[in-house]
């Protein structure tokens, strides 16, 4: 497999899937967070200092079709700041204007495409009517399949190599993550660094991991994240698990959870995985008390009560201080950290103290030496809200990709480099 510090991009064109999928003034369309811009930057400038020239691809929301609001035009000034450079703008991704200024795209020049999801063919799903009948739906997906294929093909023209480096899509088989990988030898297609790092952390945790191992699972629902759970178990020492999905233990075990978020049909799962947990000599900490809302609302009224002993009408949304204390104590014991999901509603004040806590105690780990990973987006707000990004090893950018790898599962943007 080619990487990207072996290779040398003197004179040549690289297209590089990036994930500039970023935050946008609903007013002024001014970027709002340029974190992922920021994640490109380091395989944008080694191959500029090589000598080569950049085209960049990318999406930008969910469009369906061509939308003012989801134009990559909007981030071309946020781009320049940080590159320093100007930026060519190409007004389609495929067509005349795309392969006008990649032709004349000269060495230390950078182009971006527009908005990929402006063509059905990237995500490779057909935009019908509601009233389209069956064999319209089936005729539509054979005609986009090939239509993939050839938009894939449009894109890998204007360049000599393809670079991904957009993890957060890694696990969709698109025509800029996957399909476009096929029209390049196995010597000029690779990983950009943000990529790579991310694998890095990953193989770490799940592969490479010192013990005890502590992994942290939040979140509304069981159902979300129980094969992540699964692959855990043969892993780590430690299970913690806090927010939404707490309650579903715990009426699985009998308690009483008022009007708190509860999946009814996976009672027997959350015993399941109590079992299992058990048998492989997996320690489990749910929350042993919680802060309850009478109402979901940030300025609802609050109590606090034992996790199984929430008063009718009640509802928890947040784990209080037996719980906090119990969760730091055991993640500033830990060697290896992983944490996914929230501990409770932390966007409402008055519900963020134990997801703030968990942060706090991560970063505490961190700095005594712990590998610690945060990873899905209400993890990494987290994280930021309470500005310890750099004070803990790894911040992940892709929350479903991560999630799907963490599970076991091949993503197809990964598996069309590595093979």
């Amino acid at each position: 497999m080619q990487t990207i510090d072996k290779y040398n991009f003197k004179g040549k064109k690289a297209i590089i899937r990036v994930d500039f999928n970023v935050p946008l003034d609903k007013q002024t369309y001014a970027v709002t967070d340029d974190t992922r811009i920021r994640g490109a930057l380091p395989t944008i400038n080694r191959i500029l200092s090589d000598g080569g020239a950049v085209i960049l691809m990318s999406h930008l929301g969910r469009p369906k079709g061509v939308e003012e609001k989801y134009s990559l035009k909007h981030v071309i000034g946020r781009l320049s700041e940080l590159t320093g450079k100007p930026v060519l703008f190409a007004d389609d991704c495929v067509g005349e204007s795309a392969k006008t200024n990649a032709a004349a795209l000269r060495t230390g020049e950078i182009l971006l495409l527009e908005n990929l999801r402006f063509h059905a063919e990237e995500e490779g799903k057909p935009r019908l009517p509601e009233t389209a009948t069956d064999q319209e739906k089936k005729d539509a997906k054979a005609a986009l399949k090939s239509g993939q294929k050839a938009f894939a093909q449009q894109l890998a023209s204007y360049a000599d190599v393809y670079v991904n480096d957009a993890f957060g899509t890694a696990h969709r088989a698109h025509a800029s993550t996957a399909i476009i990988a096929d029209s390049f030898s196995v010597e000029n297609k690779m990983f950009g660094y943000l990529i790579n790092s991310e694998l890095a952390a990953m193989d770490k945790v799940m592969n490479a991991n010192d013990k005890p191992f502590t992994a942290i699972m939040g979140g509304a629902k069981v159902s979300d994240k129980i094969l992540i759970i699964e692959n855990l178990l043969d892993r780590v020492q430690n299970l913690i698990i806090g927010g939404g999905m707490t309650y579903t233990f715990v009426k699985a075990q009998g308690g009483k959870i008022g009007k708190s978020l509860c999946e009814e049909d996976r009672l027997d799962l959350a015993l399941d995985i109590l079992k299992k947990a058990k048998e492989k000599g997996v320690k489990v900490y749910l929350p042993a008390d919680a802060v309850n809302a009478d109402a979901f609302d940030a300025n609802a009224s609050t109590s606090v009560s034992r996790v199984d002993e929430t008063p009718d009408g009640w509802m928890g949304l947040d784990i209080a201080g037996d719980t906090i204390k119990t969760f730091s104590e055991v993640i500033a014991a830990s060697k290896t950290v992983l944490w996914n999901g929230p501990m409770g509603v932390f966007e409402f004040e008055k519900f963020s103290k134990g997801t703030s806590a968990v942060a706090q105690a991560i970063a505490k780990a961190t700095a005594g030496g712990a590998f610690s990973l945060i990873g899905g987006g209400d993890s990494v707000a987290a994280i930021n809200k309470n500005k310890l990004a750099d004070k803990v090893s790894y911040v992940s950018t892709g929350g479903g990709a991560m999630l799907e790898y963490m599970e076991g599962k091949e993503l197809p943007g990964i598996k069309a480099i590595r093979g």
